[in-house]
């Protein structure tokens, strides 16, 4: 397992199909995937620090952790089948749940939890980027900090699984 950091999210053109980016920690190995809106609203509200007037699903999470004095101690991405990343939360007392990664992600934002990636994710879906194109990652962090959450926003049924991490998601897409 290596650890992963959250570069961000971005709407993919000219699908509009968004997409986190995480990057193994110390290393120039980058794993994209394509999520749905509502994770992607929910990763950049995270990242941006905004605070919801209701908590949002992942906000709820989090509330109930803390009530019930539980801890989430890391999350897991642990396999990719058929073009779809799975991920596991591991609980303090070794209670492990699998999660769709982009839920996981938002989680793990918001509770300050490590994020790792099993090196088989990383050797089959991640993508090396050498230090020249280092660059272009710059302008990816850049456009990150140009945008807010409410790009991502869909007018889709909210409660509709909208990409390949989802359940019913289409792999590729």
């Amino acid at each position: 397992m290596r650890e992963l950091e959250v570069v961000g999210v971005r709407v993919e053109l000219p699908n509009n199909q968004p997409i986190v980016l995480l990057r193994a920690a110390g290393g120039e190995r980058y794993l994209p995937f394509s999520i749905g809106a509502a994770e992607a609203t929910a990763i950049a509200y995270a990242q941006q620090g905004v605070v919801p007037p209701r908590p949002l699903t992942h906000d709820l999470f989090k509330d109930v952790l803390e009530a019930l004095h539980r801890r989430l101690e890391e999350v897991r991405i642990v396999a990719v089948r058929e073009g779809i990343f799975f991920a596991s939360l591991v609980f303090d007392g070794g209670v492990e749940v699998s999660s769709r990664s982009s839920d996981a992600i938002a989680l793990a934002l918001r509770t300050g939890t490590r994020i790792v990636g099993s090196d088989e994710v990383l050797e089959a879906e991640g993508v090396a980027v050498p230090d020249e194109q280092e660059d272009e990652v710059e302008k990816f962090r850049e456009f990150l900090d140009q945008i807010s959450a409410e790009d991502f926003d869909s007018p889709s049924d909210p409660d509709r699984p909208t990409g390949p991490d989802e359940p019913g998601g289409r792999p590729g897409a």
